[in-house]
């Protein structure tokens, strides 16, 4: 009986890690996306596009949460003196969430 209960123990915990890591990379996708769509916005292309998208991914280790994701393109689009309100940037990130997750999960069956 213990060894059912600790083989289901590690499927719960395998599957617990494995959530977490596909929820990551949802993460990492919809902030690269976020930053490619920011980028092209400000008028950023090419290599500087996918360097300031990777910049918009590292944004998001700063702390839990999206809001240092949000504050990142937040003041370089004030610093570009493009006016996008915080509401379309926000839905913008809604929009990217959903295609990222879209993505991901396409990758990961392949």
């Amino acid at each position: 009986m213990t060894d059912a209960f600790k083989d289901r123990e590690r499927g719960f915990e395998s599957k617990w890690a494995h959530d977490a890591e596909m929820r990551f990379r949802v993460m990492a996708r919809r902030n690269k996306l976020l930053g490619l769509w920011a980028a092209g916005e400000m008028g950023i292309a090419d290599a500087r596009a996918k360097e300031y998208a990777m910049e918009v991914v590292q944004a998001d280790f700063q702390e839990p949460g999206d809001e240092d994701v949000f504050r990142k393109v937040r003041a370089d689009f004030d610093a570009a003196k493009l006016a996008q309100s915080d509401a379309t940037i926000r839905s913008k990130m809604q929009e990217l969430l959903a295609i990222a997750g879209e993505q991901v999960m396409a990758e990961a069956k392949k």
